[in-house]
């Protein structure tokens, strides 16, 4: 072993997200929305008494643009923000009559939000669709509106150096080596089945990493039963980039597919994988 002293460096980053609702209620709704076209926007809201981020949501009631002339617009708006950029994602309800989720919408994947910026959906409801609905819909003639954020936030982050004997620390290799173990098929106890294609995998990473594989394997589903899953609306191409996330927690590099990456990212929990594809040129939603 050599005598020479060797620097060793190591960090550790823990992504977290912070979720809240707010609600929303907006008297005189029917006036407003009959013969006012200026936005109107909510009080400052923000997560807790010591969140410095603060929030607010805006209507349009015929719309922000020509092409959403007569819709209801909504979007969520970043008012201040000590440390920037925040991601987030969002979703909007109405609350009818009767205290139900109703007309929800929510956000893709995860946006960057910088100070005084906004995102939503520009043809959220139409117009004539409340105005028809107002008997249950509209209550004491006001609107309630529900909104809930998921913030992504550095929740833990350490580094230290240390000077010892000049040992080369071996790399890890746990991802290539659970790689592997997709990539070969070794050990498997399932079988996933994607446009007539059959792919074999392991119960047990997939619950670990996935909430609704998890939720497959742990209830008394078809899917427990068979240990056979038929998954729907994605093809193997995509299917093999979310499974290759999965197992490595490596991000592939698919930019034609990003789209739908984050769709399938969305639809099976995983929150990382939104978080590490979103783009950093956003478009507007509609």
């Amino acid at each position: 072993m050599s005598g020479d002293l060797a620097a060793v460096s190591w960090g550790y980053t823990e992504v977290s997200f912070q979720k809240f609702t707010y609600s929303w209620t907006i008297g005189n709704f029917c006036s407003i929305l009959r013969e006012m076209r200026e936005a109107i926007e909510s009080p400052t809201f923000s997560s807790a008494d010591r969140d410095k981020n603060g929030w607010s949501l805006k209507i349009h009631p015929n719309g922000m643009d020509e092409e959403s002339e007569g819709y209801l617009s909504v979007y969520l708006t970043l008012l201040s923000c000590p440390r920037r950029p925040v991601w987030a994602k969002f979703q909007f309800w109405i609350i009818d009559s009767e205290g139900e989720k109703t007309q929800g919408m929510k956000s893709p994947r995860f946006f960057r939000f910088q100070q005084n910026q906004q995102w939503g959906f520009r043809k959220f409801i139409p117009r004539d669709s409340l105005l028809a609905q107002e008997p249950w819909l509209l209550e004491d003639n006001e609107l309630s509106l529900r909104c809930k954020v998921t913030v992504a936030q550095d929740s833990l982050g350490f580094s230290d150096e240390t000077t010892m004997p000049g040992i080369q620390v071996p790399r890890c290799t746990l991802a290539d080596e659970l790689g592997e173990l997709w990539e070969n098929s070794f050990f498997t106890d399932c079988c996933l089945v994607v446009a007539g294609q059959e792919f074999r995998a392991h119960k047990a990473i997939l619950a670990a990493r996935s909430p609704v594989f998890r939720a497959m394997f742990e209830h008394d589903m078809q899917e427990s039963r068979t240990n056979r899953i038929e998954i729907h609306d994605l093809e193997p191409q995509c299917f093999r980039a979310m499974m290759g996330f999965i197992y490595t927690g490596k991000a592939p590099i698919l930019h034609s597919m990003a789209d739908v990456l984050l769709a399938a990212a969305d639809m099976y929990g995983l929150e990382h994988l939104q978080l590490s594809r979103a783009p950093i040129k956003l478009i507007d939603l509609s």
